[in-house]
């Protein structure tokens, strides 16, 4: 964790360690390593970076964007004889999540599900899944993805619809949230 001071995992780990101690549970955390340069301590309004502007009609041009580069995997922790769970709030590409699952199975992990909000699955996400380490993609019906289901069986759904409606009939007549939290059974 060298030279990360200022950044938010930086905190983090050390509270996340104690919370997972004072539950006996055993944690692992999986981060990048943060190369930290003078745009990271910026407040996040050129992510990612502007590299130059692109004239796409006489008298209107844009700027083009970079995406910023991936830092490497780091693991924290022992996962060996484990359960490995990997949250994101979107998956596309796969490789980072098929990556990730490469270096905790050489860790020792003994499962490896992947879980995510929004699975866009493009691409040849559905065939490196299939083909990799990860045992399971679960991922909400927020975004169509029966094809990619259809090719590679270890994509399953969640189906979220009658939570979401009732979260918006409940804004919408101004009534409590925390009903939803409170009355969630195994079954749902």
């Amino acid at each position: 964790m060298e030279g990360q001071l200022g950044f938010p995992w930086h905190s983090c780990w050390p509270k996340a360690q104690s919370y997972a101690e004072r539950l006996r549970l055993g944690l692992a955390v999986i981060h990048g390593e943060a190369q930290c340069t003078e745009l990271d301590m910026d407040d996040g309004r050129h992510s990612p970076p502007m590299v130059k502007n692109a004239t796409v009609h006489p008298g209107l041009e844009l700027p083009l964007m970079m995406a910023k580069e991936k830092p490497p995997i780091t693991v924290v922790g022992d996962v060996g004889g484990r359960i490995a769970i990997i949250v994101d709030d979107i998956i596309d590409d796969v490789e980072s999540f098929v990556a990730a699952a490469e270096i905790l199975k050489e860790r020792g992990a003994y499962k490896i599900y992947v879980m995510a909000t929004h699975g866009i699955l493009s691409a040849e996400a559905p065939r490196l899944i299939e083909e990799s380490s990860v045992d399971e993609v679960v991922v909400t019906n927020t975004v169509p993805h029966e094809v990619q289901k259809l090719q590679c069986p270890k994509i399953k759904t969640v189906d979220i619809s009658l939570i979401l409606s009732e979260a918006i009939r409940r804004i919408h007549n101004g009534e409590s949230m925390a009903y939803l939290f409170r009355n969630i059974t195994v079954d749902d």
